[in-house]
């Protein structure tokens, strides 16, 4: 029988634990119908459901990924709980960014271990545990909050997740109550990542662009179509960055059970649009896109910023095909 495994280093801020399950630890029940319950394991306190309880001594000194059964005969599936499962059953203040979005800014924005990145809104805080654990005890992420009650959820649930012990947080975290707009030229420094998680995304291109290292990445994350034009048109007709890229993600599950084999009933449909584009050298510009914009695309009904190489409507004479 192999040697237990160590548990994962205090100083890594992984907010994941190897070996039995100790006090204070949270835990993630399932039961036979796919319900899920999360709480804190407390000494000689007890759980309660529709099928009896359970008593937290039965779990506390187990290697996770058991079963327990209650005292009405009810199953139970326990492990601690994943990042994923955690951020979509943790307390709200805001509405939190999704797994799927989540995994999506981390690897396509390129959250790396050292880096310095910077977010606006912090929401409830799902979104800064991921960018924590991609940058590591030796990055940095800035949270930009504009609301006070929205900053102490996410502070309670990024203290929960990476179980930061009482007075500590996070080393690598940097919770501000304000504005980006404002906070972000105060910081001192150049970042490396800028996640925009705000209403107007568009009006802070400036001060990003003015932040940002030549190659750093601005990823924003819109909920509307209207949003998603606005920010990708703001960002084309700045000058200072590569050709915005737009996309969404669509997750759907599958029902498998021998020759049942199906598309499942549910689905993580749209949720929010993502926008990433990277930061130029001073003085310099992307090449001229060679595509034909469609025809009418910036004619008399556009009103939103217009790119460089498209001449301004009243050039036109509104004709919606003569900017061809």
């Amino acid at each position: 029988m192999s040697e237990p495994s160590p548990d994962v280093p205090a100083e890594a801020w992984s907010g994941v634990h190897r070996g039995p399950l100790r006090e204070g630890e949270w835990v993630r029940l399932t039961d036979q119908k796919g319900r899920k319950h999360n709480f804190e394991l407390v000494a000689g306190k007890r759980f309660f459901s529709n099928k009896g309880h359970l008593d937290h001594d039965e779990m506390i000194g187990r290697d996770e990924g058991f079963t327990v059964t209650s005292s009405a005969g009810g199953q139970y599936l326990v492990f601690r709980p994943l990042l994923n499962e955690f951020v979509v059953s943790m307390p709200r203040g805001a509405a939190v960014v999704y797994p799927k979005d989540a995994a999506q800014i981390v690897a396509l924005a390129d959250i790396y271990p050292g880096a310095r990145v910077v977010e606006a809104g912090a929401g409830s805080g799902a979104l800064t545990c991921s960018l924590l654990r991609a940058v590591g005890p030796w990055g940095r992420v800035t949270s930009f909050e504009l609301r006070e009650e929205f900053a102490e959820v996410a502070r309670r649930n990024v203290h929960q997740f990476f179980s930061a012990p009482e007075g500590q947080t996070h080393p690598a975290w940097d919770l501000r109550l304000g504005d980006l707009k404002d906070g972000l030229p105060g910081l001192g420094t150049q970042v490396d990542r800028v996640i925009l998680d705000m209403l107007d995304p568009w009006n802070c291109v400036d001060v990003v662009a003015d932040a940002l290292v030549p190659g750093g990445i601005v990823c924003a994350y819109v909920a509307t179509t209207t949003q998603l034009s606005r920010v990708v048109e703001t960002l084309r007709a700045h000058g200072g960055f590569t050709e915005p890229q737009p996309w969404e993600s669509l997750v759907r599950d599958w029902h498998v059970e021998g020759l049942a084999v199906r598309p499942g009933h549910k689905m993580i449909g749209h949720t929010a649009f993502l926008v990433t584009a990277r930061r130029m050298a001073p003085g310099e510009k992307p090449p001229r896109k060679t595509r034909r914009p469609a025809p009418g695309a910036y004619g008399p009904d556009y009103t939103g910023p217009r790119p460089a190489d498209v001449p301004p409507l009243e050039a036109t004479d509104g004709h919606p095909d003569a900017d061809l």
